[in-house]
């Protein structure tokens, strides 16, 4: 069990390692990340996201969708939570607030998922990852993005309810046509029509596809590199949220719903993982920077090296969760 935590754990630690070294050392200019970010955000993850999903047999992915009420409901409950605490407790810009919230509610389904449920259940076992990357891309993700696009000032627009929603809208449009957004939702369209990608498309995916994940946590370290690390009260709390609470929200979610012990597990696994980059580099991509999500990263990533590797102790281990 201890070889399986640290083939799961480690090799993130070790990116991010990398790419805070690389900014830190300046190999790596870390405050002119913006086409890095680029190549990640618009190409690689996307491309991963969109053959993930496209190549989920239908049966598998509707077997699946507890765990995607399961996430889903915690993060989604999480987010409005942290974005009202953030912007009546602690006075944060609507931006500042929606980087944080979504670093909050979030997980590291992208980065983390995969490697810890590869080497916990065997490469066999990867769709419960696609269903959990789907549902943060789908429902926090553009949400920030559309409160971000709102939050941006622009001269002489008015600031009555009624302009407020016609922006919002507009910006939730704008939101969902994005690659991030975009990938995910035409990848479950073809896997439901039960459509196969032709070989020589899945290739071509898997080439830039097959990047995201490590670019993903090589750009995040370097963007963190450039960050104050600030451990406040309100960093603290944000890391108890994602490591403790969050896991704990959705072990009560399924049990309420009443999910096989199989779909409860992964669900507590996934919502037990460190904070993502999203929040990080949807806000290097808007021009926010934000010392509060960047050091929730760097807590929770340190401090899932206890959480994870208790949580999996106790769900998958001898005696484990029933």
């Amino acid at each position: 069990m201890i070889a399986i935590i640290l083939l799961a754990l480690v090799p993130i630690y070790f990116v991010l390692l990398l790419g805070y070294t690389a900014g830190k050392r300046g190999v790596i200019n870390n405050t002119h990340v913006g086409e890095l970010n680029t190549v990640v955000m618009t190409y690689a993850l996307p491309a991963s996201l969109f053959a993930a999903t496209a190549a989920t047999p239908r049966d598998t992915l509707l077997s699946q969708w507890p765990l995607l009420v399961i996430l889903g409901g915690a993060m989604m409950l999480v987010y409005p939570l942290w974005y009202g605490l953030q912007r009546r407790l602690m006075r944060r810009s609507a931006s500042e607030a929606a980087l944080q919230s979504l670093t909050v509610a979030l997980p590291n389904y992208a980065a983390a998922g995969l490697p810890i449920v590869v080497a916990l259940l065997g490469p066999t076992h990867t769709v419960p990852v696609a269903v959990a990357i789907a549902a943060g891309s789908l429902l926090p993700s553009p949400v920030t993005l559309a409160l971000l696009e709102l939050s941006a000032a622009r001269p002489g627009e008015t600031a009555t309810a009624g302009a407020k929603a016609v922006r919002f809208a507009r910006a939730m449009g704008h939101a969902l046509v994005k690659p991030i957004v975009l990938a995910p939702i035409a990848g479950t369209a073809i896997a439901l029509l039960q459509w196969k990608l032709p070989p020589v498309a899945a290739a071509s995916l898997g080439q830039i596809g097959q990047a995201a994940g490590g670019m993903a946590l090589f750009v995040t370290g370097l963007i963190l590199s450039a960050q104050r690390f600030r451990l406040s009260w309100n960093t603290t709390l944000a890391t108890v949220t994602v490591t403790v609470a969050q896991p704990l929200l959705a072990l009560g979610i399924a049990k309420a719903m009443g999910a096989p012990a199989d779909i409860t597990r992964i669900a507590v696994l996934m919502a037990a993982l460190p904070s993502g980059f999203f929040g990080v580099l949807f806000g290097a991509n808007a021009g926010v920077k934000s010392e509060e999500s960047g050091s929730t990263v760097i807590a929770s990533t340190l401090t899932a090296m206890l959480t994870v590797a208790v949580t999996i102790a106790w769900l998958y281990g001898p005696g484990g969760m029933p």
